[in-house]
């Protein structure tokens, strides 16, 4: 999604510059991506461009019991990640099926780090004109974002996010109301899921208190000696029915790609201490195709499909390959939610 150019010296909201250049993206007349994908039912609809990649609840599943997949719950954590991967992980020979007691049994989730251990900050160093200690700030600082954004507690019920709100900066406008008319009233134009995981607590619950996460941030000097700050992580919540009782596991994978500069204060329009968004772009595993209420909607094996399914299955655990727009109201089928086979 872009906005119309400003010219040299305007802001987003069309108002002079008060210092010596233009705010933030409005340099070249950009402002932050917009994307969101959706795999349903385990669904991924691409904001902006839309792709949307529904899950077929007749699929096979694995029923073996969970010993005879292997006790995956106690396989060896993977080392952190510092580059992106060279393929998708292997499936498993013998899938364990998920449950309460072991909600990433079976997939190659269970070997992700839990929580904010996944979200692993670089070793600061000097960039541009900020020094060590400033990298750093800015490193914490993006993690606070990612955590309460899709790790919290409060924010993945449903809850409004506002640790994460409070760390964006108020004067990049187009992020502001964009992210202020998602959470206020979601449509397809607004969708507060382009940056935030939150979950509706009448249809589901989280299991346990633990959401899988991997990934890795990086940095470098940007534009302008501006630095620039890149994050991609993958966020698995296991989730059952909120009904009484409901004891049928599935998950929601979620990746997300976060741009984040920082500029110098003494020429652009800029809020210290805060974070200006270049981009956010984010993967959803499945989730119900076409609907924009603000939440994902997890479907489970016995869910009525949302859509047809068309084209190959595309893995959710998949790292080795960058977010990309695709095909608005495409349909097809996303893998390794349930165990083997397509997911739903």
């Amino acid at each position: 999604m872009k906005r119309k150019p400003q010219g040299p010296g305007k802001q987003a909201d069309g108002t002079e510059d008060r210092f010596t250049g233009p705010a933030w993206r409005d340099r070249d007349g950009r402002g932050a991506r917009r994307r969101k994908r959706i795999r349903i039912g385990a669904a991924v609809v691409v904001a902006a461009g839309a792709a949307v990649l529904v899950l077929n609840p007749g699929d096979i599943r694995s029923n073996l019991p969970g010993r005879l997949g292997g006790d995956t719950t106690a396989a060896a954590p993977l080392p952190p990640e510092t580059a992106a991967p060279g393929a998708a992980p292997a499936d498993e020979a013998f899938p364990a099926t998920p449950t309460l007691a072991a909600p990433f049994a079976g997939l190659p989730a269970v070997r992700y780090a839990a929580a904010a251990a996944g979200i692993v900050l670089p070793d600061a160093g000097p960039v541009g004109r900020l020094s060590k200690d400033e990298v750093a700030d800015v490193l914490r600082k993006a993690k606070e974002l990612l955590t309460d954004a899709n790790l919290n507690p409060r924010t993945l019920r449903g809850e409004r996010p506002t640790a994460a709100l409070g760390l964006i900066d108020p004067l990049r406008t187009d992020v502001r109301e964009d992210v202020a008319a998602g959470l206020a009233k979601p449509d397809r134009d607004h969708d507060p899921l382009r940056l935030f995981t939150r979950f509706d607590p009448h249809e589901v619950r989280l299991v346990g208190d633990v959401v899988k996460t991997r990934g890795r941030m990086t940095f470098e000097e940007g534009r302008d000696g501006a630095p620039a700050l890149h994050t991609d992580h993958t966020f698995v919540h296991p989730v059952v029915r909120a009904a009484p009782g409901a004891s049928e596991v599935t998950r929601t994978v979620v990746r997300r790609v976060v741009g984040v500069e920082i500029n110098d204060p003494a020429r652009f329009r800029v809020t210290p201490g805060k974070l200006a968004l270049t981009g956010y772009d984010s993967d959803f595993g499945n989730n119900a195709c076409a609907v924009y209420d603000g939440f994902p909607h997890p479907q489970f094996p016995d869910s009525r499909a949302a859509a047809e399914a068309s084209g190959p299955a595309t893995g959710p655990y998949d790292r080795s390959k960058e977010l990309r727009d695709e095909k608005a109201g495409a349909c097809g089928t996303v893998s390794r939610i349930q165990g083997r086979g397509r997911a739903t």
